[in-house]
C-alpha cells in the first residue's frame, strides 16, 4: 500500500500542518520521516479515488450502488463484489428456491449484477421481508448458499430451524417507513456519554427492544443529565454474548431488538430530548462465520480480509480486513456512511483500535511510552491509513461528527487532524483509568492508595489531545470481573441495601468511595466523561448474557431498574449524586476547560486539591481523619461555596458540610497559588467550591 510513494523522498511530500503537530510534541522530531510518509500513502489513496471515483463523497456511498435496489419501474437490480466466485445466484422465496435459475452477470473487477423485472402485474418480484440468499458458485462447480454483506435486514431464525440467520428483503411501502421528526443536536462541547445495550436495558428476563428503550431509557438517561448516548451491539451479529463484537452482517441492525425502522424512532426520541447519538462501531474485524457473515463470501479465504495467518485474529477468533484492497476500503468507509445517512447516528466509537495498529494486535506488547513501538515495523500503515480515511471523510462531510478511538497505547497524534499528520479522531478513551481504579480496589486497601500515582493516571494524557474519562464502562462489568460497586461492597448489597436496615460500615465505606471515584475521574481525567448503564447507581453483580455455559439464563443479563426506583433503598443515593455530578459539570463546564491544575497531593493525608473551569476540586480520601480549617491555595480571589459534595444526605453521606458557609479567600499564597482559603474536609468525601 504505498503504490507510487514508495520511491518517493517522504521528506518532500507536503503535509499541510505538520509544523503544529512537531512544535506541539518535540519527541516527533525525530519521526516526521515516517509522519510524512503514512500521509503519503493517505494523499495516493484520495488521489485515486478521486481519479476512479469521482472524489471521496462517491466512493463512500457504497450502499447505493451494492446490494438490493428497487427501480422506479418495480424491477430490482442486486449487485456483489465476489472476485474470487466463478458465478453468483439469487435464490429465495421468489423463484422457489430454485438455486441456479437465475445468474447474476459478470462485470469487470469481480462485480456482478442482476436485474429481476416486474411481475406481469406491475408489482416487484421481491415482496418486503421475504427470504433471499446469494448462491456462490466456485470455480470448481460447488454452490454455497451466502448472505449479501450489504444486506440491510437480517433475522434470528426459529430454534428449531437452524442457526443461520435469514436475509429479509426490506422495502415497506413510502406510508409504512418512518420519517424523521427531529432535528439532529449539535456536539456537545461537554460529552457525558451513557454507554448502553438495547438488549439488557430491560428489567424483565429477555432481550429488550428498540421500541421499549426509546420509551423507558431514554428519560432516565436525559433526568440523569448524560447528553450523548453510545448504542453498543447495534451491528448485527450472529452470537449475543459477543456483546456485539462478533459482526455478522455489517450493514444490517440487529433485529433481535426490533427493526430498522424502530432503531431510526429510537434515535429520533434521543434526538427529541437533545441526547447525541454515537455508535459503538467494529471495523477492526469480523465473525469468522461463512453462511451468515463475510468470511469466505465468494468461496476464498481471502476477499474481504487478509489470507494465511495476518486475516486471523488468534485471541479474538475472528477474522481481519484488508485495508489495502479498493474495495474493502469502499465497504467500510460506506458503512460509516451508511449508519449517519441512514439512522441518523451522530458519531462513532471505534473498537479495537489497538488491535488494528499493530501487527501483533496490540498483545504481549507493553507501551512503555518509547515513540519507537509507534513508528517501527510492528505498525500496520494499512490501517492507520485507513482510519486517517475514515476520520478525513466524516469530519469533512459531516462537520457535528465526533469519532472517539478505543486505543490502549497511547499512539501520538491519534486525536490530531489529519492535516497535521495525526490520525484525525476527536477523542480517545483513558483506558488506564478504569485499570487503575480496579486494581487498587482488588490489590490495596485504600488508606494506602498513593496519591501521587492516582493525579498521575488521572492526568497522564498527550497536550491538546482530548481523553474519555470512566472509572469503568462495559468490560469491568462483565462476568469474570466486577463492578466497582461490588468490589467495595461485594455480598452486603444482598442485606443491607435497604435505609432501614442496620448500617454497615463496609457499605458505608462503599458509597463514599464510589461517589468519590465519579468525581475525581469525571473532573481530572479527560475533556469527556462516560458511564456504563446501570453503573451509575453501583448495578450489582456482574453481566453475562444467555449462554449454554448459563442455561440461556437472563438473570444476568437485565438491568435491575427496581432496586434504584425503590426509595427504601440506598442505590438511590448514588443515583443522586450521579445526576447531580452530570448537571453541576453542565452549569460550570469543566470537561470543555484546560485540564485541571493539581496544587495538592498529600500522602499522609490523603488529600488532593486542583482548580479547573474556575473551581476548587478537594478529596480527602483518608478513611478516618477529617480536617478543620484545611489550607487549600487556589489563583483567583473570591469568595468560595460548595456547590457539591459527597456527604451530602441526598447522597447518603453523613451531612458534615454546611453548605451555605462562605469561604473567603486570603491574600497569602499557599502551595505555588496567589492566594488561599481554609475548610473543614470530613474523611472519604470530595468538594466543589465554586467562587461567587
Amino acid at each position: 500500500m504505498g503504490g507510487k510513494y514508495s520511491s518517493l523522498n517522504p521528506m518532500d511530500v507536503e503535509v499541510p500542518n505538520i509544523k503544529d503537530l512537531l512544535d506541539r510534541d518535540h519527541y516527533l522530531r525525530p519521526y516526521e520521516k515516517e509522519i510524512r510518509r503514512r500521509f503519503a500513502v493517505f494523499k495516493d489513496y484520495m488521489e485515486k479515488v478521486s481519479e476512479s471515483e469521482g472524489g471521496i463523497p462517491d466512493f463512500t456511498q457504497g450502499y447505493k450502488y451494492f446490494g438490493m435496489h428497487f427501480n422506479p419501474d418495480n424491477s430490482v437490480t442486486c449487485r456483489e463484489w465476489a472476485p474470487g466466485a466463478a458465478n453468483l445466484y439469487l435464490a429465495g422465496d421468489f423463484n422457489g428456491w430454485n438455486r441456479t435459475s437465475h445468474q447474476f452477470n459478470k462485470l469487470p473487477f469481480g462485480k456482478f449484477e442482476i436485474t429481476l423485472p416486474a411481475n406481469p402485474d406491475g408489482s416487484s418480484p421481491l415482496q418486503h421481508l421475504s427470504e433471499v440468499k446469494i448462491i456462490v458458485q466456485k470455480p470448481d462447480g460447488q454452490l454455497l448458499d451466502r448472505l449479501s454483506p450489504w444486506a440491510v435486514y437480517v433475522t434470528q431464525p426459529p430454534k428449531h430451524e437452524s442457526l443461520t440467520y435469514k436475509q429479509r428483503v426490506w422495502n415497506p411501502s413510502a406510508d409504512q417507513r418512518y420519517k424523521f421528526k427531529h432535528p439532529k443536536p449539535r456536539r456537545p462541547a461537554s460529552m457525558r456519554i451513557y454507554e448502553c445495550h438495547v438488549g439488557i436495558a430491560t428489567q424483565e428476563h429477555k432481550v429488550g427492544t428498540y421500541r421499549e428503550f426509546a420509551q423507558n431509557i431514554i428519560p432516565r438517561i436525559k433526568k440523569q443529565g448524560y447528553n450523548t448516548i453510545q448504542l453498543m451491539a447495534i451491528m448485527e451479529h450472529a452470537y449475543y454474548a459477543s456483546f456485539g463484537y462478533q459482526v455478522t452482517s455489517f450493514y444490517a441492525a440487529s433485529s433481535r431488538f426490533g427493526t430498522p425502522d424502530e432503531l431510526r424512532e429510537l434515535i429520533d426520541v434521543a434526538h427529541e430530548h437533545g441526547i447525541y447519538v454515537l455508535l459503538d462501531v467494529v471495523h477492526s474485524h469480523a465473525s469468522k462465520n461463512t453462511m451468515d457473515g463475510l468470511n469466505n463470501f465468494d468461496g476464498t479465504n481471502s476477499c474481504f480480509f487478509h489470507d494465511g495467518p495476518r486475516g486471523e485474529h488468534t485471541l479474538w477468533d475472528s477474522r481481519l480486513f484488508n485495508y489495502s484492497e479498493y474495495e474493502v476500503l469502499r465497504f467500510l468507509l460506506s458503512n460509516l456512511r451508511w449508519y449517519i445517512d441512514e439512522y441518523g447516528f451522530d458519531g462513532f466509537r471505534f473498537d479495537g483500535v489497538t488491535s488494528m495498529l499493530y501487527h501483533s494486535h496490540g498483545m504481549g506488547e507493553g507501551f512503555s511510552g518509547n515513540y519507537d513501538e509507534y513508528f517501527g515495523m510492528n505498525t500496520d500503515t494499512e490501517a492507520v491509513v485507513y482510519l486517517m480515511l475514515a476520520n478525513h471523510m466524516l469530519h469533512d462531510l459531516y462537520p457535528e461528527i465526533t469519532t472517539i478511538a478505543e486505543d490502549v497505547s497511547g499512539m501520538p497524534a491519534m486525536c490530531r487532524p489529519v492535516a497535521e499528520g495525526g490520525i484525525g479522531f476527536d477523542y480517545r478513551l483513558g483506558m488506564a483509568i478504569p485499570d487503575n481504579w480496579i486494581k487498587l480496589l482488588k490489590e490495596v486497601s485504600d488508606d494506602h492508595w498513593n496519591m501521587g500515582n492516582l493525579v498521575h493516571t488521572l492526568t497522564n494524557r498527550r497536550w491538546m489531545e482530548k481523553t474519555v474519562a470512566y472509572a469503568e464502562s462495559h468490560d469491568q462489568a462483565l462476568v469474570g470481573d466486577k463492578t466497582i460497586a461490588f468490589w467495595l461492597m461485594d455480598k452486603e448489597m444482598y442485606t443491607h441495601m435497604s435505609i432501614v436496615s442496620e448500617g454497615s460500615p463496609i457499605i458505608d465505606r462503599g458509597l463514599s468511595l464510589h461517589k468519590m471515584i465519579r468525581l475525581i475521574t469525571h473532573a481530572l481525567g479527560g475533556e469527556a466523561y462516560l458511564n456504563f448503564m446501570g453503573n451509575e447507581f453501583g448495578h450489582p453483580e456482574w453481566l453475562d448474557f444467555p449462554r449454554q455455559g448459563n442455561n440461556d439464563s437472563y438473570h444476568y443479563a437485565r438491568r435491575q431498574w427496581n432496586l434504584v426506583d425503590d426509595d427504601l433503598l440506598k442505590y438511590k443515593f448514588l443515583n443522586n449524586f450521579d445526576e447531580d455530578m452530570n448537571k453541576t459539570e453542565e452549569h460550570f463546564g469543566w470537561l470543555r476547560k484546560d485540564p485541571g491544575y493539581v496544587s495538592w497531593k498529600h500522602e499522609d493525608d490523603k488529600v488532593i486539591a486542583f482548580e479547573r473551569a474556575e473551581l476548587l476540586f478537594v478529596f480527602n480520601f483518608h478513611p478516618i481523619k477529617s480536617f478543620t480549617n484545611y489550607r487549600l491555595g487556589v489563583d483567583l480571589p473570591g469568595n468560595y461555596r460548595v456547590v457539591l459534595c459527597t456527604d451530602d444526605e441526598r447522597y447518603g453521606g453523613h451531612k458534615r458540610i454546611d453548605t451555605s458557609v462562605t469561604h473567603a479567600t486570603f491574600n497569602e499564597g499557599h502551595a505555588n497559588r496567589r492566594y488561599s482559603l481554609q475548610a473543614y474536609l470530613p474523611c472519604r468525601t470530595g468538594i466543589v467550591f465554586a467562587r461567587h
